[in-house]
């Protein structure tokens, strides 16, 4: 092998090491972050330790926060599966949950807005058309 191809590989070869690890590392923040969400909004920690939490567990997406219902009773839980633990709360913790996710959307949009240049900061909340166009 030629030292050009040789150093070609290596180049692609830590290009695709560094890409898998920004994505693995936006994922993990992005749990990150709904973990403390739900923490905030009151969810509390549950680790599976009955059969029937056993199995909802195992039917449960990971990293994602979802709708069980459960006969009349309805829950909401978010399965951590490399920590072992499920968060679950009820519908005023999820609408809280929601609430926050809508506050911290709203704070990105004005500190994406407030770090602009001048110029386009005053056209960033009008720049797609007014609400009602569509």
């Amino acid at each position: 092998m030629s030292p050009k191809n040789f150093i070609s590989n290596v180049v692609i070869f830590f290009a695709a090491v560094a890409t898998i690890l920004f994505f693995v590392g936006c994922a993990e923040m992005e749990a990150i972050n709904t973990k403390s969400l739900l923490s905030q909004a009151g969810f509390h920690t549950v680790t599976p330790s009955t059969p029937l939490q056993k199995e909802v567990y195992a039917h449960l997406t990971a990293y994602r926060v979802q709708r069980v219902t459960m006969g009349k009773r309805r829950i909401y839980a978010f399965k951590d599966e490399q920590a072992g633990i499920a968060y679950v709360g009820h519908e005023a913790e999820y609408q809280r949950y929601v609430n926050l996710c809508v506050q911290q959307r709203v704070q990105q949009d004005y500190y994406m807005a407030y770090s602009m240049d001048p110029y386009w900061s005053h056209r960033w909340y009008g720049a797609w058309g007014y609400r009602g166009m569509y």
